[in-house]
């Protein structure tokens, strides 16, 4: 049985800090860190999606944080095919991803920022979140393929939003594209009620590692403010729901990260919590695995 770490998709949500889960005195940017670290082992870094990450903070969140704390890194969004601000890119760059001395650049950056992580052995994985637009097809394919070739010998964990990834008849050659290229698949907690619903498969694509992010279930998902798409408190039998399947891929992989997306306030944290405990219960009673935190 593999470990399984649980933690949430940012530790410095401005939803997160106002809410008043960090105690007084350790509400500046390394107190909450090293708060935090005493809480999961495992956190997602979301801001290095938004602006590329920096080789100082990297070096700081290693200091900042126990020996066996992980971080999950999100890919920055010109990586991934997203639109990206141009005050998000060095000086003297364009937001022209078809332009290759732009990536080049972006790419020797995100690598550059990210390399203090890979050296302390502290970086889980990086998260590759395609957009609703990036669907199964030769160039998806190429740009998976293209994807590996600039992450060679890094973890990598994928996350798709278009729906057909992970339906039936797509999910074989889903798994096989992306253990072909090295990669982890995410699994994905959200509402079913819409026509970009990700399923809730678990896939394993990789004998290291799988991912599960729960992105709460509000109808607004794709729609309004952010706090409208992510506002979701989930329920013990919700998370029950979850509890056999990421056992199951504890079973197949040397380890699972679980991480709560539901961003509103402190519900991420506590979700994360409930359910550490609603796994360690199933532990005691089916056997145990060999970490669950």
């Amino acid at each position: 049985m593999g470990d399984i770490l649980i933690g949430v998709c940012s530790w410095t949500d401005r939803a997160l800090v106002a809410s008043g889960w960090y105690p007084a005195g350790r509400r500046d940017a390394e107190g909450r860190l090293r708060h935090y670290a005493g809480q999961f082992p495992l956190v997602e870094v979301d801001a290095s999606y938004y602006a590329l990450p920096t080789a100082r903070n990297s070096r700081l969140w290693v200091e900042r944080t126990p020996d066996g704390f992980v971080f999950d890194v999100k890919a920055f969004s010109l990586l991934t095919g997203h639109p990206t601000r141009p005050s998000a890119l060095p000086a003297g760059l364009s937001a022209d991803a078809g332009e290759p001395r732009v990536l080049d650049e972006v790419w020797a950056r995100f690598t550059d920022g990210i390399a203090p992580l890979r050296q302390a052995g502290r970086l889980g994985a990086v998260l590759f979140q395609f957009p609703p637009w990036f669907r199964p097809g030769p160039r998806a394919e190429t740009f998976l393929g293209e994807c590996a070739e600039r992450t060679a010998g890094w973890p990598v964990a994928v996350e798709f939003r278009h729906p057909r990834w992970w339906q039936t008849e797509q999910r074989p050659t889903t798994c096989e594209l992306l253990r072909r290229n090295g990669f982890a698949a995410v699994a994905v907690d959200m509402t079913q009620t819409l026509p970009s619903s990700v399923p809730p498969v678990t896939p394993v694509a990789a004998p290291r590692l799988s991912v599960v992010r729960f992105h709460g279930r509000s109808p607004a998902w794709g729609t309004g403010s952010k706090e409208d798409r992510f506002r979701h408190d989930y329920t013990d039998d919700e998370l029950g729901e979850w509890v056999p399947r990421v056992r199951s891929l504890a079973r197949r992989t040397e380890q699972v990260h679980v991480l709560f997306n539901n961003c509103c306030g402190d519900a991420a944290v506590r979700a994360a919590a409930r359910m550490r405990s609603l796994l360690a219960a199933a532990t005691r009673a089916d056997g145990p695995a060999r970490r669950t935190s």
